[in-house]
């Protein structure tokens, strides 16, 4: 997605070196619209410069600093020489994000999408994540519930989500529900207990995930799944769901599993 209208001075922006002369050097900024900025040859590297192309050449992708724009005269004055090393890394490693993110865009909606989709969609993520990228980032970890402040309809939502959860790798995902757990007699509270600490898993959970239960109000109790992928989260929290079960309904009691929380009203 390549914004319209001009960056902010001061802003750090991606660019493709498209013509070089003795004065300085054009770029071409890949993260906007039609613009084209120039770096001065003073610019382009620290200290006496004898010939500009011993610096960079054509075709080079390179990261800029904005000094100064004049939109009356649709000039962007850019600097090399002010971007260190650390800042050049991490806006490459935030375009090429970007750039799969557009990717992932055309996965969830096809190549086909309109422009007045694409921008609806597009801009909704910016809105709330500042990225598209971190957009499915956050969809893949936390499925639809990250996205509920958006004004996204429903299949907008589901296609992001599939698409996050097939492409996007993450450091981890989180997933919850919810169990209500019921035990007769006086021994139910003991019952009870033990079907939580089977839900826990009694040291059969793996090393990689993370899972807890806690107490929500009786007779209902969530468990927490932290896991490096939604399918192994979405599997642990099923298992964690059975161990319970079967531990209550092995002494007589009973059990449900749901998503959502209950409400005072259910």
């Amino acid at each position: 997605m390549k914004f319209s209208g001009y960056p902010e001075p001061g802003e750090l922006v991606v660019g493709r070196v498209d013509e070089i002369e003795d004065f300085g050097v054009f770029v071409d900024l890949e993260e906007y619209e039609d613009k084209r900025g120039l770096v001065h040859v003073s610019e382009v590297a620290s200290g006496w410069i004898k010939n500009v192309r011993d610096h960079v050449g054509v075709d080079e992708r390179v990261v800029c600093k904005v000094l100064e724009i004049d939109e009356d005269a649709q000039q962007i004055d850019l600097s090399i020489k002010d971007v260190n090393d650390h800042q050049r890394s991490d806006k490459i490693r935030e375009w090429k994000s970007e750039q799969k993110a557009e990717k992932w865009m055309e996965l969830a909606f096809g190549e086909d999408m309109s422009d007045e989709q694409y921008s609806s969609v597009a801009n909704a993520l910016f809105a709330e994540f500042g990225s598209l990228y971190d957009g499915f980032e956050q969809a893949a970890i936390h499925g639809e519930e990250a996205l509920g402040a958006t004004d996204l309809d429903d299949d907008e939502l589901a296609a992001i989500v599939e698409t996050a959860r097939e492409n996007v790798s993450v450091p981890y995902v989180q997933v919850s529900g919810y169990v209500d757990l019921r035990a007769p007699g006086p021994a139910g509270v003991e019952d009870v207990r033990e079907a939580l600490d089977a839900a826990e898993g009694n040291g059969e959970v793996p090393d990689e995930v993370d899972l807890e239960v806690t107490y929500v109000g009786a007779p209902e109790y969530r468990i927490r799944v932290q896991a490096p992928n939604y399918k192994t989260a979405e599997t642990e929290l099923e298992t964690a769901a059975d161990r319970a079960r079967e531990a209550i309904e092995a002494v007589g009691g009973s059990a449900g599993f749901h998503r959502e929380r209950r409400t005072d009203e259910e």
